[in-house]
C-alpha cells in the first residue's frame, strides 16, 4: 500500500511540473528593461524624422515593426502586414500582425491591442532640435504592442484571435484607426474588444493605479482588468473625461463602428511629462522600468480577458 501511495504521489507531482510549464510563461524573462530601450531607440531615433505619416522616416518605421512581426512568427492578417489607405494622395498605411486562438471555438472572437505608431515629423526647432522623435507619443504604446505580440507568440496561449496593430495617421485625425475599423466591420469581423496604448513611457505618483483608462464609465472594462490581474493597475482619472480622451485617441473609431468595448489606456496624465508634440520628446526622457513593469504587470489582465470562457466584458 505505501508503494502505491509513493507511486501516486510522484505522478501528482509530475503531473504539477508538466502542467505549469506548459501553461504558464514566465513574463519576466520575455520583457526585458534592455529590448525595450532597443525597441524604443530606434523607434523614436532622429533617423526617423519624427515618424509623419508620408515620409522616409515613417516608412523605416514600417520595415522595423513588420521586421519584428517576422522575427516573432507573428503572421499578417491580410496578404501582407500592410493595411494601405489614401489621404488626398498621401498613402499611409497600417501596420497588422495576427496570432489566431488556440480554442475551437473562442479562436472566431477578436481582441485588438493597438497603439500609433506615427509622430508629428520635422518642426519649429527648438535650441536647434526640429525633430520631434515621440517618444512617448506613441513610441512607448507601439513598443508595448510589439512585447506583447513577442509574449503571446512564445506562450502559445490565447484562446481568442489576436490583432497586434500600429496606427498611421493618427495625429491627422485617427485616419488610420478609421480606415481599419471600418474595413474590418466590411468584412464581419467578431470583435470582443479593443485597447489603445497611448503615452505609456512615464510613470504616474506612487499613490495612483498605474495607468487610466479613458471613457471609464462607459464599460465594465477597467474592473474586469483588475479583476484578471489581481491588482488595481487601471483607475480613473477626472481630466480624461474633461479632455475628451475617450474620442481622441485611436480607440473611438472601434467604438464607434463597431459598438463594443474600446479604450484607450495610458500612464501620461497631465502632471508628469511637459513634451507633448515637443522636440524634448526623447528616450532619454522615458522611464524603460516603468514600461517593462507596465508592460508585464499588464499580461495577466490582457489574458484573463483574451482567454475567458465568455464575454465579460460589456458595455455599460
Amino acid at each position: 500500500m505505501r508503494h502505491i501511495v509513493i507511486i501516486l504521489i510522484s505522478i501528482l507531482i509530475c503531473s504539477c511540473k508538466v502542467s505549469k510549464g506548459s501553461d504558464v510563461v514566465d513574463n519576466s524573462k520575455i520583457i526585458t528593461d534592455s529590448n525595450v530601450r532597443k525597441l524604443l531607440t530606434y523607434l523614436a531615433s532622429d533617423e526617423l524624422e519624427g515618424r509623419k505619416t508620408g515620409t522616409e522616416g515613417i516608412e523605416k518605421a514600417a520595415v522595423f515593426i513588420e521586421n519584428e512581426f517576422k522575427k516573432y512568427e507573428v503572421k499578417p492578417y491580410f496578404k501582407t502586414y500592410r493595411d494601405s489607405f489614401n489621404l488626398n494622395g498621401l498613402i499611409g498605411y497600417n501596420i497588422v500582425g495576427y496570432i489566431e486562438g488556440v480554442d475551437p471555438k473562442l479562436k472566431n472572437e477578436f481582441v485588438i491591442l493597438g497603439a500609433h505608431y506615427d509622430h508629428i515629423g520635422v518642426i519649429h526647432p527648438v535650441a536647434g532640435d526640429s525633430i520631434a522623435n515621440g517618444a512617448n507619443d506613441d513610441a512607448s504604446g507601439t513598443v508595448a504592442v510589439l512585447e506583447w505580440a513577442r509574449y503571446f507568440s512564445k506562450s502559445k496561449s490565447n484562446k481568442r484571435s489576436i490583432l497586434f496593430t500600429l496606427y498611421s495617421a493618427e495625429e491627422m485625425g485617427l485616419k488610420g484607426s478609421g480606415h481599419l475599423a471600418k474595413r474590418l466591420k466590411s468584412e464581419n469581423m467578431n470583435l470582443y474588444t479593443m485597447i489603445n496604448f497611448e503615452m505609456i513611457g512615464v510613470a504616474r505618483n506612487a499613490n495612483e493605479p498605474m495607468a487610466f483608462i479613458s471613457g471609464y464609465d462607459k464599460s465594465n472594462m477597467a474592473e474586469r482588468l483588475n479583476n484578471y490581474a489581481g491588482n488595481e493597475i487601471i483607475g480613473f482619472l477626472p481630466l480624461a473625461k474633461q479632455h475628451d480622451l475617450f474620442m481622441r485617441s485611436d480607440n473611438y473609431p472601434f467604438y464607434e463602428i463597431f459598438k463594443v468595448p474600446a479604450h484607450a489606456i495610458a500612464t501620461y496624465d497631465f502632471t508628469n511629462f511637459d513634451y507633448y508634440h515637443h522636440v524634448d520628446d526623447e528616450v532619454e526622457q522615458m522611464d524603460l522600468k516603468h514600461m517593462a513593469r507596465f508592460i508585464k504587470q499588464m499580461i495577466p489582465g490582457l489574458e484573463g480577458m483574451i482567454n475567458a470562457a465568455t464575454k465579460e466584458i460589456t458595455l455599460n
